[in-house]
């Protein structure tokens, strides 16, 4: 049971490099049946495995013998250049460990991160669908050792696993696809696979996101709570309102990013989503708020938005806002569908309304107006107002 036990890790953690190329010398065999044979190491089984090419087929025994030749020579040269017939890719690198290669892509998004190039909760979230890529590679009934076998059936089989027996949404799944797409072509890139195997893989239809605007009467009913109880959250939700800003991006404004005079907010390319510098304007009701809250008599370095709400040296996490709405949702009674972020799709349904789709879609930052489209759900849909005052010939 021990020796099993042990066998089975062997298989799991892999063979080293010089067992792949154990093989035998292709051999001509012509007893009762004319063919040619030999073993080489199959990575798959963790077994030598026989490979046969039959010759019964050819009448002539001067013919079997010239062609019985013909692949030994040809097996022979192949096989002593690293040819493996059960693991046949053109790149010795198809030979690598799978949890090799992972261990250097782990590597890889943490120098991303330190080097300011990806987001903490981008690292966040690839790190957690790396340790769910590993536990299901781990849990194969036969050994995935090799890049050669990280194929598009392995991919396939891991969306189905995530979609289906983690029991997680449309959205969620293409997530995934989405990330194992950009892991493939980071291995493409390292040679370590020569296509990417997502590519043939599709997206699934996904649901509307369950997430709804705030009502007018709800907008006034949460300012009425927060303005008694946490006037920082408040704050928080205003921006999140007039602003757009997302909350990744929120948490990192500081004071100086702020303009009294020109009333906007600056948000730098490092931090928001696009990758692109943007400056948001900040209406006369946010102005005199921050004012009144003696927000601005604290040093230009700090945050807007602390670990405690107020403005500090230190930067919160992004989840404390969908914390402390969370909270807010319980007092208040409110549908689940009700969150932080639907602040912002109350502030474009808003603004789309009263100035226009094309002042809304810029002030979201957006780079189509389909895109700002998707926040408006409805009878919140907005039309040009150049429409309501039209004539046309009919």
């Amino acid at each position: 049971m021990f020796a099993q036990k042990k066998d089975q890790k062997r298989r799991r953690k892999g063979a080293p490099t010089e067992e792949i190329l154990n093989y035998t010398l292709p051999k001509l065999h012509t007893r009762q049946n004319w063919y040619v044979d030999f073993k080489c190491f199959d990575p798959a089984s963790g077994k030598m495995k026989r490979k046969k090419y039959m010759l019964d087929s050819i009448k002539k025994v001067s013919l079997r013998r010239e062609r019985a030749a013909e692949i030994i020579t040809n097996v022979t040269v192949r096989l002593r250049k690293g040819w493996n017939p059960w693991a046949d890719v053109s790149d010795r690198r198809g030979y690598a460990q799978i949890q090799d290669v992972l261990d250097i892509y782990e590597g890889h998004i943490r120098k991303m991160l330190a080097a300011g190039s990806m987001k903490k909760k981008t690292h966040y979230d690839y790190s957690s669908r790396l340790g769910y890529l590993r536990d299901f590679i781990e849990s194969r009934p036969l050994p995935i050792i090799y890049m050669y076998q990280f194929d598009q059936a392995l991919i396939s089989d891991f969306l189905d696993y995530i979609f289906e027996d983690c029991d997680s949404s449309a959205r969620t799944r293409n997530n995934y696809r989405t990330w194992c797409s950009a892991l493939c072509s980071w291995m493409v890139e390292k040679r370590y696979l020569e296509q990417n195997p997502v590519e043939k893989i599709k997206s699934i239809p996904e649901a509307e996101k369950q997430r709804d605007a705030l009502t007018p009467i709800d907008l006034r009913k949460m300012k009425e709570q927060l303005e008694k109880t946490d006037r920082h959250m408040l704050l928080a939700c205003m921006m999140e309102y007039y602003t757009f800003i997302r909350p990744t991006e929120l948490v990192h404004i500081r004071l100086q990013d702020i303009f009294l005079r020109e009333q906007k907010v600056f948000v730098s390319s490092a931090v928001s989503k696009n990758k692109r510098d943007g400056m948001v304007g900040l209406n006369n009701t946010l102005i005199r708020m921050m004012l009144d809250m003696g927000v601005f008599n604290n040093p230009g370095g700090f945050y807007l938005f602390g670990p405690d709400m107020a403005p500090s040296e230190k930067m919160a996490d992004p989840r404390i806002f969908r914390d402390r709405f969370a909270k807010l949702r319980k007092v208040m009674g409110w549908p689940k569908s009700y969150m932080f972020y639907s602040l912002k799709d109350s502030g474009i349904r808003d603004l789309a309304n009263a100035e226009g789709i094309v002042i809304a879609r810029d002030q979201a930052r957006h780079t189509d107006i389909a895109t700002t489209n998707k926040y408006l759900k409805g009878t919140a849909l907005a039309v040009h107002e150049e429409t309501k005052r039209f004539k046309g010939n009919l």
